[in-house]
């Protein structure tokens, strides 16, 4: 017979336990161009996919699968359809951003000696999952949350983290084979790092700047300003 469940203590953190989770939180960058060459071993990336796989997910469907790609073939690949997805994406911005937005260095697939590929498996779980019945697109920000995980599990590691979006619909699931269920949410590079910049790098290089967060509290209602 299996052991009742019972509840344990949820007390607070140490002020020191505390301070660490924030400052992980503060800290994390998205890292382009300050990978180093030192190896990233299986000890530490099997601790960085648990703390992914400890991620919160809707009605508990899990629906996150991790691709992890050492391959320079396979890098490659993926390196030209971000090139080529890229080229498209610069067009898109008003003519005075474009040569910012050239400048700007916006993957390490190639630099990186670890690239992730973080997928939802849209099927998992069955046609009917808890808490997924209204809103189907749960599982697809369930996964997002096993990135952050990751992310912030890295942080603490001094392992850097990019994440490169701006691929053609299609292209990974293509280079990756991924069966029809099954969709890539993110394709992360880790490496280990050195140095990050005091803030993110798309502001540091004036792209854009953090918002006030109190321009985006609102109270009972959208619009109503404390």
């Amino acid at each position: 017979m299996s052991e009742p469940i019972r509840p344990v203590a949820a007390g607070a953190f140490s002020d020191d336990e505390r301070a660490a989770v924030y400052r992980a939180i503060f800290s994390r960058r998205d890292v382009r161009s300050q990978f180093t060459d030192r190896p990233l071993g299986e000890d530490v990336l099997m601790r960085l996919l648990t703390a992914a796989h400890h991620a919160p997910s809707v009605g508990f469907m899990q629906p996150w699968n991790f691709i992890i790609i050492r391959d320079d073939a396979v890098k490659a690949r993926v390196q030209q359809a971000f090139a080529a997805a890229n080229a498209e994406a610069e067009a898109m911005f008003d003519p005075d951003r474009r040569p910012l937005y050239s400048s700007l260095k916006l993957e390490g697939i190639l630099q990186a000696p670890v690239s992730l590929c973080i997928t939802c498996d849209r099927s998992r779980g069955g046609p009917v999952v808890l808490g997924r019945t209204h809103a189907p697109e749960m599982d697809l920000y369930s996964t997002v949350c096993a990135v952050q995980n990751l992310w912030l599990a890295a942080r603490a590691e001094g392992i850097g983290v990019g994440w490169v979006s701006i691929f053609r619909p299609g292209a990974l699931t293509e280079i990756l084979h991924l069966p029809g269920n099954v969709v890539p949410v993110a394709w992360l590079c880790l490496g280990y790092v050195d140095e990050l910049y005091d803030q993110p790098e798309l502001a540091a290089k004036g792209w854009a700047d953090r918002l006030p967060l109190t321009d985006l509290i609102y109270h009972e209602a959208w619009g109503r300003s404390g």
